[in-house]
Parts: C-alpha cells; sequence; structure tokens
C-alpha cells in the first residue's frame, strides 16, 4: 500500500486528515506532518523523515503539500532527491486531492505513487471553481508567458534597456531564502519580474538551485547567481527594464555586494537562522557578533532597514535587536 504524507503550515494537514477520516473511516499509512512557527527546515525534514519511517511501506511514498515553495515543501523536495523513481509530491492539497488519493489506493492496494500523483491531479483541479461563472479567466495564451528571453545572453552586449539600470523592489536577507512567504506576500507586495538568490554557496549546490527556481510563482523567473555575478548585473545596461527581488543568505553577503558597487538602499530583514553562538532577539532573527557588526557597518554606509517576516507585520527596531543581541553576547 502506497504511505501518504501531508505537509503543511500550520494545522491544514492533520485538519484535512480529520476531514477525510469522516469520509473515509481511520486510515492506515496516512501521516500528517506540521510546520510550526517555532520549526526550522531542519526540525521539519526531522518530521518528514520520522513520517517516511512510521510507514508500513516505505517503497511507495506520495507527499501531498500545501504550498509549492514553501519549507513542506523544500524539505520534502530534498527527502524526494534519489527516491523519484519510486516518490512523488504533489501540491495545492486540499480535502478533494486527500479524498480522491484515499479512493485511488482503497481500489487498488497496490497503486504506485506514481500512477496516484497522475490520477489525482485532475479531480483535484476540477474540484477549485467560482460562482457566478461569469467570474472564470479566460485562457491566456502559453507563448505570452515566453515573450521574455531566457537570459542576458540573448541581448547583444551594449543594448540599453529602460533607463539602463536595474531596479531592486526588494533586498531581502532571509536564511530560507526563497519560500512561501517570499513567494506568496512579497511578491504580490512588490511586484518583481525576477528573483536573484545571490549566494556563493547555494550557485554551487545544484539541488538547491533546482528547488528555488521551481518555487518561484507563476509570472516570475528566479534565479541563482554568486556574488559576482550581481555586480556585472548592476553594470550591465541589458536589465535597465528589470525589477528585480534581491535574496541573501545572510547580512555578510549582501555588505559584499553592497561595497561592491550594488546600489541598494534599504534591506528587509525577515530571518536569521539560530544556531550555536547565537542570540535569539525575536521570533525568527538570531545574531552573532559577526551579524553585530555587518549590521553596524551597513548602517555605517547609510542602509536602512525594514525588520519584518511579511508585509502587513509591524516592522521592529534593527538596533533595539542590536542591542539585545550584544547584551546576550557579553
Amino acid at each position: 500500500m502506497t504511505g501518504i504524507i501531508l505537509a503543511s503550515h500550520g494545522g491544514l494537514a492533520e485538519g484535512v486528515k480529520q476531514s477525510a477520516g469522516m469520509v473515509f473511516g481511520p486510515q492506515e499509512d496516512l501521516v500528517a506532518v506540521t510546520l510550526l512557527p517555532e520549526d526550522g527546515p531542519d526540525k521539519f525534514r526531522e518530521k518528514l523523515l520520522a513520517a517516511v519511517e512510521s510507514l508500513s511501506n516505505k517503497d511507495e511514498v506520495i507527499f501531498l503539500v500545501d504550498l509549492l515553495g514553501g519549507t513542506p515543501f523544500n524539505q520534502s523536495s530534498a527527502i524526494l532527491n534519489g527516491h523519484e523513481d519510486k516518490w512523488a509530491i504533489v501540491t495545492g492539497l486540499s480535502l478533494p486531492m486527500l479524498i480522491t488519493a484515499l479512493g485511488e489506493r482503497m481500489g487498488d492496494e497496490n497503486i504506485s505513487a506514481h500512477d496516484m500523483a497522475k490520477n489525482i491531479l485532475g479531480p483535484s483541479r476540477e474540484g477549485v471553481t467560482v460562482m457566478p461563472e461569469s467570474l472564470e479567466p479566460a485562457p491566456v495564451a502559453a507563448a505570452a508567458a515566453a515573450a521574455a528571453p531566457e537570459a542576458m545572453g540573448a541581448i547583444p552586449e551594449g543594448t540599453v534597456l529602460g533607463d539602463g539600470h536595474i531596479k531592486y523592489v526588494l533586498a531581502r536577507v532571509d536564511s530560507r531564502l526563497l519560500h512561501g512567504q517570499v513567494a506568496t506576500s512579497w511578491t504580490k507586495s512588490v511586484k518583481p519580474d525576477r528573483i536573484i538568490v545571490v549566494s556563493d554557496a547555494v550557485a554551487k549546490d545544484e539541488l538547491r538551485k533546482g528547488l528555488i527556481t521551481k518555487a518561484a510563482p507563476p509570472g516570475v523567473k528566479a534565479h541563482v547567481v554568486p556574488l559576482k555575478k550581481i555586480i556585472e548585473v548592476e553594470k550591465d545596461p541589458r536589465f535597465g527594464a528589470t525589477k528585480a527581488m534581491l535574496l541573501f543568505e545572510n547580512p555578510q553577503d549582501a555588505l559584499a555586494v553592497i561595497k561592491a558597487g550594488v546600489s541598494i538602499k534599504q534591506l528587509n530583514i525577515g530571518s536569521m537562522a539560530h544556531s550555536v553562538g547565537k542570540v535569539l532577539v525575536n521570533k525568527v532573527i538570531s545574531m552573532d557578533q559577526k551579524d553585530v557588526d555587518t549590521f553596524k557597518e551597513l548602517k555605517k554606509l547609510g542602509i536602512s532597514f525594514d525588520v519584518r517576516k511579511v508585509p502587513a507585520d509591524a516592522a521592529d527596531n534593527l538596533d533595539a535587536l542590536i542591542k539585545k543581541a550584544e547584551d546576550g553576547l557579553k
């Protein structure tokens, strides 16, 4: 029997499982895994691995995940690596999706995860309707989405687009990089046409690069580049019509490119993961002495700061957080 793992932010997975139980009753090899506010990516991955271990059949596993690009999706994708021949992931977790999956499994106890994934896509999509029907959008030509070139290499060097200067609609420090909050809330708020992850480490990691490019929301391209590349892009007039969201894993990378001439005026501080030697200064930000020194240097360069996870949050005061870190590091 194919094992089914439901993965979501908060209690959605548990709620969908409970609701499906009202239709089918208790089910074996059906596990809900929830991402709590205090969980980091590594902690959530441990939960997923424990869920896999609890299944009676670990050869055939399907992950039904809430949000493309969120931590549940990213960590499920990481676990999928090496098991693609037997395991599968489907995003958009909903009650119709799980009911269809359980119905498939009950109809054929030996159905594979791949066949289950293919069979539940249609009914799951058909479960999304709108009333009145006049609100249904007209079909959009696929060719329109492909109008922009895949890379600036398709445009001759020296070509000036727009005013010849790339626009940074958001520059964010977030140790999780491109995840659900960024792909949804921030993208809708600042409306970039490109999301650029700037990291030497991630640029060398093909798995992480692949996950990031897949996590981009519709209509927005995602790229992963080393620090030197964004410095080159800053001077390239072919990016003059580009509105970019920059994502940095840490403030040190942001400082490095700013000192090299990248014209960032404000940094959004989203999350900085806790680790040994760091002080937790609010629910999602931890700092060590290196971080404190980096922020002080950024301030001297005239950089302003917007400290919040999502646009709807009230902004924290960075000076107060730095003071809390310094007190904790004494």
